[in-house]
């Protein structure tokens, strides 16, 4: 096995401010009056002498401009699982490490992404694309590669005695041990993981108890490490607070296109697709802005997904400042994942015809592009509605049939009882008879031709079968 940590680096900082680009100096804090203190500071506070567990008050002493957050723990569980959903499109078995990161066992999916290296630089690439600062390193054991993790990360260990030896370099202050243990080890002249492995482990469990031994025994895989894998939601529903208010639709492109990639990767990891997603605006007092996309077939493509939010963002009006924006989705629709990844990481200069179809009615509005759907009934004129192709299909394929249908059709001139249009008409092919219609009160009964004119030009054109016998043009072929 193989393990993939993801230490993140100041999340409860992330969490509020990832929303708009450009932090300045925030910081986030806890507590309360006099007893609030700085918990983490972007590097811009830091550069002005601003550190964690500085008060409040003197921070501001320091940099009177801070802006101070209050730590949203709620936010930073929640922003915590959709980052393990996100990253179920790497492996299928991901762990939460409550309120610090994610473990994921990587040694199954090393060939679907081109190595250690290539899975590395995809996670490495996604957590910076979606705002959070984190530190990766991987090991034979999920203990091990979190330690080594936290410890600054890097570290890319593959096998057992590199693991050992790298382990025993680190501090042990990058443990979980109780302060009393540490303080304890510490009077006994031990400060790294090395020094704890070279005391008998009897003496060691008597003096400090079993937790100090079995700690190194999972850290080394000696004994079995079982983590709780993360299982995903039914559905996609998340929320991104923003630091200010924002009152440019523009700006709000920014956290919407981080919830938007947080979705394809959700998708990605349940093998699914959406057909429709709602974008929540929060402004200071309700009712939110809704605004919901919809699309004419399932998708899992980021850049299709960005395009309609940037069109439905800039046709919506804001009536007050949105202090926090939400992406939710429709029902996921399973996809085969060949379907889509024939397309998915091409750099296609032409968009399918779907997404045109999508980017047109986000643009102009769902009534000014309509679909239409076959029906089956064999009059021409009645074998077409509008609507969504979801109808009845015809069971039997029809004969040849032009696009471009004249209403109603047209009634053609004779000569020498043959159909003349711009010239006397050369028929190419049919008949075809249709008869039908009795039962709604528009009954006929015609035989098609395929037709020629003199120019060349290509017409459907039918024949009465009850007297007068008329000729009609009915279509043009392209």
């Amino acid at each position: 096995m193989l393990w993939l940590a993801v230490y993140l680096l100041d999340l409860s900082l992330g969490v509020l401010i990832r929303g708009l680009p450009g932090e300045g100096p925030v910081a986030v804090v806890e507590g309360r009056g006099s007893r609030r203190r700085v918990l983490a500071c972007s590097e811009e506070a830091r550069g002005e002498g601003v550190r964690p567990g500085m008060s409040l008050l003197a921070a501001w002493a320091l940099l009177p401009g801070l802006q101070a957050l209050e730590r949203d723990p709620r936010a930073e569980a929640e922003a915590l699982a959709g980052l393990a959903a996100w990253a179920g499109q790497f492996t299928p078995l991901v762990s939460l490490v409550p309120g610090q990161g994610l473990l994921l066992e990587i040694g199954g999916s090393l060939g679907l992404f081109g190595g250690l290296e290539g899975l590395w630089g995809q996670v490495q690439r996604g957590l910076l694309d979606l705002g959070y600062r984190g530190a990766l390193a991987a090991a034979p054991t999920p203990l091990g590669a979190w330690l080594l993790a936290r410890s600054g990360g890097e570290d890319r260990v593959q096998d057992g005695r590199a693991l050992r030896d790298r382990l025993a370099r680190l501090a042990l202050t990058f443990t979980d041990l109780p302060p009393e243990h540490l303080k304890s080890l510490e009077g006994m002249g031990i400060r790294s993981l090395g020094g704890l492995m070279g005391l008998p482990r009897d003496g060691l469990a008597r003096r400090l108890g079993s937790e100090v031994v079995e700690l190194l025994d999972r850290a080394l895989g000696r004994v079995p490490d079982p983590r709780e894998p993360y299982v995903p939601p039914r559905t996609f529903a998340a929320r991104l607070p923003l630091p200010v208010g924002v009152t440019e639709a523009e700006t709000l492109l920014f956290p919407l296109h981080r919830l938007v990639l947080e979705l394809v990767g959700y998708l990605r990891a349940v093998g699914g697709g959406v057909e429709r997603v709602t974008i929540g605006l929060e402004h200071p007092r309700p009712p939110a802005t809704w605004l919901t996309v919809g699309l004419t077939g399932p998708s899992r493509d980021a850049r299709h997904l960005q395009g309609l939010v940037r069109e439905h963002l800039f046709r919506a009006s804001l009536p007050a400042p949105v202090e926090a924006v939400s992406l939710r989705a429709g029902r996921v629709v399973s996809l085969a994942a060949a379907s889509l990844d024939l397309f998915e990481g091409t750099d296609q200069a032409a968009e399918t015809w779907q997404q045109l179809v999508d980017r047109l009615r986000a643009r102009l509005g769902p009534l000014a592009v309509q679909e239409l759907a076959p029906v089956a009934d064999h009059r021409p004129e009645r074998a077409w509605r509008p609507g969504p192709g979801d109808v009845e299909r015809p069971r039997e394929s029809p004969g040849l049939r032009p696009l471009w249908l004249l209403d109603p059709p047209r009634v053609l001139a004779t000569s020498d009882d043959r159909p003349a249009w711009g010239g006397v008409l050369a028929l190419r092919g049919g008949p075809e008879r249709i008869e039908g219609g009795w039962w709604d009160g528009g009954d006929v009964s015609r035989d098609y031709y395929v037709a020629e004119n003199p120019a060349g030009e290509r017409l459907w054109v039918f024949r009465e079968r009850q007297p007068p016998g008329r000729w009609f043009l009915h279509g043009v072929f392209g």
